[in-house]
């Protein structure tokens, strides 16, 4: 592969297109400042604006979320995983039917493992314009999500309509439902009682993972981070693994599955047959089964990246087997 070949498989930081009308809470204040990325796959974007940088999937999904202080994303549920990491900034994740069940604040290379049937949000609280990077298990990343009836309420007083096939419709610009379309169903009394709140020591023991812990438990070999062994025990179809300078030999190396990775600090020289690149901290790189390559840090002092490989399990609801156990 040469390297204008491997650059197609490689989405930079600085060339990412954001898409400011992906979700129905657009117009809503509060939420109306919001950058939504499609990375690889075409992630759970309700627009047609959107972008999708890189078609091909590998079982899961890669996207991002951009936005300034105090801009938040609105109270939503996931059929399969979504993970997050924080690339730049401060976040504050909150959940529950109300958004008032819990809430955690996550720094840059804290990751979080959002349980699924369980309504969340997050916001930027830090100074500055904030990006958290996110995979969402399966090819269609679980066919969209799920938002709360209120939600969906005050997008309409704002001119937005989500229609039962789950594109959104703009009433500000003249924009109407189809014939024979109709608007999303709000789910039913009965359905949001059924939702659960998840307590706020649960979420914090079983789903967050802290950026140093990982840089101590990473010093001689990469850690797991998501996964059925891994500190966040999950099968979402995916497992994701958290790398240091000094996790990986030097030497070459290929895995039977694709290979996702995505820099959180410091330079990674990517060396391969046919060439060699250097990915950068908000860069993503697909990579297929049995591609022989090596990754090196440019920089021993703190480098890091999250690696996220694709597995034979089936992306559904959050992996509980091991409940019984702890």
């Amino acid at each position: 592969m040469t390297l204008e070949e491997m650059e197609k498989y490689i989405v930079r930081y600085d060339d990412l297109m954001p898409c400011k009308t992906a979700f129905i809470d657009a117009h809503t204040p509060g939420s109306s400042q919001k950058d939504n990325f499609t990375i690889i796959g075409s992630g759970v974007s309700e627009s047609l604006d959107q972008h999708v940088h890189i078609n091909q999937t590998p079982g899961f999904n890669i996207g991002a979320a951009g936005q300034p202080p105090k801009c938040f994303n609105s109270l939503h549920y996931h059929n399969t995983a979504e993970v997050f990491f924080v690339l730049k900034g401060c976040w504050r994740f909150f959940w529950g039917l109300d958004g008032n069940a819990g809430e955690v604040i996550l720094n840059e290379g804290d990751i979080f493992n959002i349980p699924t049937h369980v309504f969340r949000g997050f916001e930027n609280v830090g100074r500055e314009y904030g990006m958290i990077m996110s995979i969402l298990g399966g090819d269609d990343s679980g066919g969209g999500v799920v938002w709360a009836p209120q939600v969906l309420d005050a997008a309409t007083a704002h001119g937005l309509i989500l229609s039962e096939t789950g594109l959104l419709y703009d009433t500000k610009k003249g924009q109407k439902l189809p014939v024979g379309d109709k608007p999303m169903t709000k789910l039913s009394e009965k359905e949001m009682l059924g939702i659960p709140e998840v307590p706020v020591h649960y979420v914090v023991r079983d789903y967050v993972a802290r950026y140093w812990d990982l840089m101590a438990l990473s010093k001689n070999e990469s850690c797991l981070v998501v996964g059925e062994k891994g500190l966040l025990k999950d099968k979402p179809g995916f497992e994701i693994e958290f790398i240091s300078s000094k996790s990986l030999a030097q030497e070459l190396y290929s895995i039977n599955y694709f290979e996702v990775l995505m820099p959180m600090k410091g330079d990674w020289n990517l060396t391969w047959g046919g060439g060699e690149t250097v990915l950068k901290p908000g860069d993503t790189c697909l990579l297929k089964p049995n591609f022989e390559h090596s990754l090196i840090a440019v920089d021993t002092s703190e480098s890091s990246l999250y690696r996220i490989t694709n597995t034979d399990d089936l992306a559904g609801p959050t992996w509980r087997g091991w409940s019984t156990k702890r």
